[in-house]
């Protein structure tokens, strides 16, 4: 069963969304969110050909960012207001190739800190009603506080 979590802002997924959409990178590659709770975000990334390495499977580049995203955003839903969220550090495992008509990128609070959290990190590639598991994580996120997100870039 996951741990239940309690936002520091009642506002939380409205932040969340808020964020996402000032990320530039979930833009350029198409990356949209359809999920967030309290400890917890996915990101879908539909199959295009520019997202794809040589064999034509997901690139490990596209499939680790939006494992990143989900990760940071898990843990930024349970900060308070004026905090932002920056990753320390990641490691993540390429378990199957990532082949399929959408990733599935799942981030989940595994311990929520004052000012690191710890993330686990899945992306499944999803096929014909089905998944697979396709990478494998394991994240540190800093809480920033005093320090809200910067509005879009440009």
């Amino acid at each position: 069963m996951a741990p239940s979590f309690e936002p520091a802002d009642p506002d939380f997924e409205e932040r969340v969304r808020d964020s996402f959409q000032r990320q530039g990178i979930m833009e350029l590659i198409g990356a949209e969110l359809s999920l967030v709770a309290p400890g917890q975000v996915e990101i879908e990334l539909p199959f295009r050909d520019d997202l794809t390495q040589q064999h034509g499977f997901f690139h490990a580049g596209a499939t680790s960012t939006v494992a990143d995203s989900a990760g940071g955003y898990a843990a930024f839903s349970l900060f308070p207001r004026e905090a932002s969220v920056l990753t320390v550090e990641y490691k993540i495992n390429l378990v199957a190739p990532a082949q399929g008509e959408r990733l599935r990128a799942v981030g989940r609070v595994l311990r929520p800190g004052r000012t690191l959290t710890l993330c686990d990190l899945e992306v499944f590639a999803v096929e014909a009603g089905g998944s697979k598991l396709c990478a494998k994580g394991l994240q540190t996120i800093m809480r920033l506080d005093g320090r809200p997100d910067m509005p879009r870039a440009g």
